[in-house]
């Protein structure tokens, strides 16, 4: 399963309402290599027989690909404002930077 916070949630609502969109929202991961995992958003409407499927409320759904979803189990959606910028942020316990 994967958690998303209060915060993370309502910025996704604040993006879908000004992108006018109701798709769900795709997590997925990407190779990293040293610098550990890469993680991409995207919506999508096309769900795949082997996608993981969360329904967040009636207006939010997420989707992981069977793939992404081993590295993603046990994560944690963030969304992060600092004094450089704002970003959402996976909180990933199944992550291991490890080189050489």
């Amino acid at each position: 399963m994967i958690q998303i916070t209060d915060k993370a949630f309502s910025q996704i609502r604040q993006i879908m309402i000004e992108e006018d969109t109701s798709e769900p929202l795709r997590v997925y991961v990407q190779g990293g290599g040293c610098s550990g995992f890469t993680y991409g958003f995207t919506w999508d409407w096309e769900k795949n027989e082997d996608d993981f499927e969360f329904p967040i409320d009636d207006n939010l759904n997420i989707m992981v690909d069977a793939l992404s979803m081993q590295y993603l189990q046990g994560s944690t959606i963030k969304f992060k404002m600092e004094l450089m910028g704002s970003n959402f942020v996976i909180e990933n316990p199944n992550a291991t930077n490890k080189c050489g």
